[in-house]
């Protein structure tokens, strides 16, 4: 013989021992429960004896089974055979066998024999004979083909290990082969559940898989860990479902928890997060989760790492959290004009009156600087606009100037002075306040209502804009239409009033925008809790509304630039009904279905956690890849979570558990639903 002959046959039967070790921990000889008697490229019927049953402690329904031909004791296993393999099988429910009748009428007629005594059931051994009882414990059981998990060699290196496979579906199938099947014991359950073609970094424990609500112990597989990979829901699309306390929460803070402790490892990632908190459980401490509030997840850094690893945000104080960062901004600012009437027109976008119709259409930014009569046009809006602001009750900033200077005609100042109309005492005492170099916006809302006055009622008014006209090199008017829509504002006296709704988010004291603070915040790797348990529905959803839009235009002008480093970004959003778009909606604008559309283009990441799936455009559904699901209670949002992945099996599972932490969970990685009972958080 050769010597490359001998390496050969040395490495052939290297893998024959590797392939026999492999099998040894997936199949246990001792777990067998029955035979594989009539398959299909869907699912597979086994026959099973109750003693097998019970030596393997039960076979609950969903639970894991495995069916293949492989004998583990077999030392000349050809990793390459067909045979050479294993399907995965899920429970679904009793199937019928051929003798099912005649074993009915044999237990009802023998349950009659003894109907009345309390001391015996009908299947003892004094009831009937041993041979009628051993047929009588076989039953079928129809199983759901999940996939094949087999070995390969690694395609660059004939001499590294196997390498454990798994296909989706079965490659071929004999309806006259028989196949064993057995119950796979916690190790190799703890292989099956945890497998992943795609491992990418660290793994973190969610939890221990549970097949049903009746979580008995004792039947060979108590505290299975069931881990995920926490890159999974980077640039990708989360779903949380479930009712109200089957512990969406407590998920959402371990997934974020183990986002966050990335920054630990030896490669380490440090991934922004931010979490918009409707009910402020994650941005403060409360009785129901012992106190171990997400906020303090920094405690579990290193030493020496420091606390403004998370920053938390909020419309008003709270007396626990000194740190805390007041989400306001100055709305009379030139810099946040813009962004101020953005907010304004987000927290009034529903109102059909068409004068706030009208006073939404006016854009605040600024002309071209050369263009002076657009300028001077601008600045006047401006001060009308902040004039409207001081009337609606936002605070003025302290030692702030108002300049007048050439923003009024004098042939129109002279006119109202010399009004001869019923309102002419106003009309002066407004050209007065436009006359004076430095009046209060107080001042100036007063006037600019009696300017709008004057524009829609007086003939006066017709007759200087006339002749301004006439004079002017442009041929436009002086009050130019936008300037009729600011102003049109003080006909009504709910007009300010609407427009103080956002108050909440003005502070005369602050110079920066907090959108940008939180964005850079996230650049920085930093988790960021925003406090929404305060303050109005609309306000919160336009704060959250610009923020978002923030993050998304943010990463997309990296990446149109071309930036290699885009930074990762995952958004939380808790009761996500509240502002993400209906069901219903077909809205492809909104910036929430655009980051559920386009976020993994630019590194955005979204977790949405809600109660009913039919509540979540399907835009957003269909690009979700990580889906937790807990409890819910009736068949139409059953029905509509059937449509994705395997998660028809478990529909009579979910609306009947109503255990807290029980969820059935799909990831990225895993490519089958597993069942698990998600792990307390605590720090």
């Amino acid at each position: 013989m050769s010597i490359e002959k001998g390496i050969s046959s040395r490495r052939e039967s290297d893998k024959k021992v590797e392939a026999q070790k492999w099998f040894q921990q997936l199949i246990q000889p001792e777990n067998l429960v029955g035979d594989l008697y009539s398959i299909n490229y869907e699912t597979a019927r086994i026959i099973i004896h109750d003693k097998h049953k019970h030596d393997v402690g039960g076979i609950p329904s969903l639970s894991f089974l495995i069916a293949s031909r492989v004998d583990t004791n077999n030392s000349n296993i050809d990793f390459k055979a067909e045979d050479s393999s294993f399907i995965l099988l899920r429970v679904k429910d009793a199937a019928a066998l051929p003798q099912d009748k005649e074993a009915e009428r044999i237990r009802v007629e023998t349950a009659q024999r003894i109907s009345g005594e309390t001391d015996k059931n009908w299947d003892d051994a004094s009831s009937m004979d041993v041979r009628t009882k051993n047929l009588l414990s076989f039953a079928g059981v129809e199983c759901r083909i999940i996939g094949t998990f087999f070995l390969e060699e690694n395609p660059q290196d004939s001499e590294a290990p196997l390498n454990l496979k798994f296909g989706s579906d079965i490659s071929n199938y004999y309806p006259n082969r028989g196949l064993k099947v057995y119950k796979p014991n916690g190790k190799a359950l703890e292989l099956i559940v945890n497998y992943s073609e795609n491992i990418q970094g660290k793994t973190v424990k969610l939890g221990q898989v549970r097949y049903a609500s009746t979580n008995r112990k004792y039947q060979q597989i108590d505290d299975v860990p069931v881990y995920i990979y926490p890159a999974d829901l980077l640039s990708q699309k989360s779903a949380l479902f479930g009712m109200t306390r089957t512990g969406k929460s407590n998920t959402t803070k371990i997934i974020a928890k183990s986002v966050f402790e990335l920054r630990n490892d030896d490669n380490p990632l440090r991934i922004g997060q931010i979490i918009f908190d409707p009910n402020g459980e994650y941005a403060n401490e409360n009785v129901q989760d012992n106190n171990s509030a997400l906020k303090n997840v920094w405690q579990l850094l290193p030493k020496g790492q420091k606390e403004n690893e998370v920053v938390t945000y909020g419309i008003t104080p709270h007396p626990n959290d000194p740190d805390r960062i007041r989400m306001l901004l100055n709305f009379y600012l030139d810099e946040n004009l813009p962004i101020g009437k953005e907010i304004i027109n987000s927290l009034l976008s529903d109102d059909t009156t068409t004068y706030i119709k009208n006073f939404l259409q006016v854009n605040l930014e600024k002309p071209d600087e050369n263009d002076a009569s657009a300028t001077t046009r601008h600045k006047r809006r401006v001060l009308a606009y902040r004039s409207i602001l001081a009337r609606a009750g936002f605070p003025v900033p302290k030692k702030y100037i108002v300049s007048t200077k050439s923003l009024f005609n004098k042939d129109l100042l002279s006119a109202m002075e010399n009004s001869t109309s019923d309102n002419s005492v106003e009309y002066k005492s407004a050209a007065k306040v436009f006359g004076t170099d430095n009046p209060t916006l107080q001042q100036l809302a007063g006037a600019f209502e009696s300017l709008d006055k004057f524009i829609r009622e007086n003939k006066e008014y017709k007759n200087f804009e006339t002749a301004y006209v006439q004079k002017s090199k442009s041929g436009n008017t002086w009050a130019d239409e936008d300037l009729k829509k600011i102003i049109g504002i003080f006909q009504y006296p709910n007009g300010t009033r609407k427009i103080g709704k956002a108050v909440e988010q003005h502070s005369a004291d602050t110079t920066s925008d907090y959108a940008e603070d939180i964005y850079q915040h996230l650049i920085d790797g930093k988790l960021v809790i925003i406090d929404q348990s305060t303050g109005e529905p609309d306000l919160n959803k336009s704060s959250a509304d610009r923020i978002m839009n923030k993050i998304f235009s943010g990463n997309k002008a990296r990446f149109i630039k071309g930036d290699t480093n885009i930074p990762e970004i995952l958004v939380y959003i808790e009761e996500a009904h509240n502002i993400l778009p209906y069901g219903t909606d077909l809205d492809t604008k909104n910036i929430w279905v655009r980051t559920a559309k386009e976020g993994a283009k630019y590194r955005v990441g979204m977790v949405y956690a809600t109660q009913e799936v039919s509540s979540i455009q399907k835009n957003i559904l269909k690009n979700t890849a990580n889906w937790f699901i807990s409890h819910l209670n009736n068949s139409d949002e059953t029905k509509e979570l059937s449509k994705y992945y395997d998660f028809d099996d478990f529909v009579p599972s979910i609306r009947r558990a109503q255990d807290k932490g029980f969820l059935r969970v799909k990831t990225l990685s895993n490519l089958f639903v597993i069942p698990v009972q998600v792990d307390k958080f605590q720090i």
